[in-house]
């Protein structure tokens, strides 16, 4: 994602890199989540990975599932649990169409970033994903190198 450069509020706070390379992203969708205070407190800070985490459509409702935020030190009473279920807030039509997405062969929902939007709101990117074999993912890292190969000629030619 690109980052506003007039916006102080704008940070992202961990991305999913891997994804991409694992998975092939059909659609994307921004959506919001339930976060308890020390967890915002500790978003801020940079806290998080989603690396390892996936999102479910679970009795009727969107859950993050296996996300890592870091426990915020200054919160020692009501601190919250590292690795728990985390809902998510999207429409009925979209919760219908993720459903019915995840529902065909192969297809998951992928994180992609956990980010704090220009109102300050945190937000988390999935996308609807396919996995990629062994031999799809050697043609992609075929393609980028290529693709760094033609840059490298192009910028010793000028």
């Amino acid at each position: 994602m690109a980052k506003p450069k007039d916006n102080p509020n704008y940070k992202v706070v961990a991305e999913n890199r891997r994804a991409r390379f694992d998975y092939a992203i059909e659609d994307d969708l921004e959506c919001g989540i339930i976060l308890e205070g020390s967890e915002v407190k500790s978003l801020r800070q940079g806290g998080a990975n989603i690396a390892e985490s996936y999102a479910t459509v679970d009795n009727g409702e969107l859950w993050l599932i296996n996300a890592y935020v870091a426990p915020y030190e200054q919160a020692k009473t009501f601190q919250h649990e590292e690795r728990r279920r985390r809902k998510l807030l999207v429409s009925r039509k979209e919760l219908a169409r993720l459903w019915n997405e995840t529902q065909r062969k192969g297809m998951t929902l992928v994180p992609l970033v956990l980010y704090f939007n220009h109102r300050g709101m945190a937000k988390l990117k999935i996308g609807i994903a396919k996995g990629k074999k062994t031999h799809d993912k050697r043609e992609t890292q075929a393609k980028r190198d290529w693709q760094r190969q033609k840059q490298r000629l192009l910028k010793e030619n000028n």
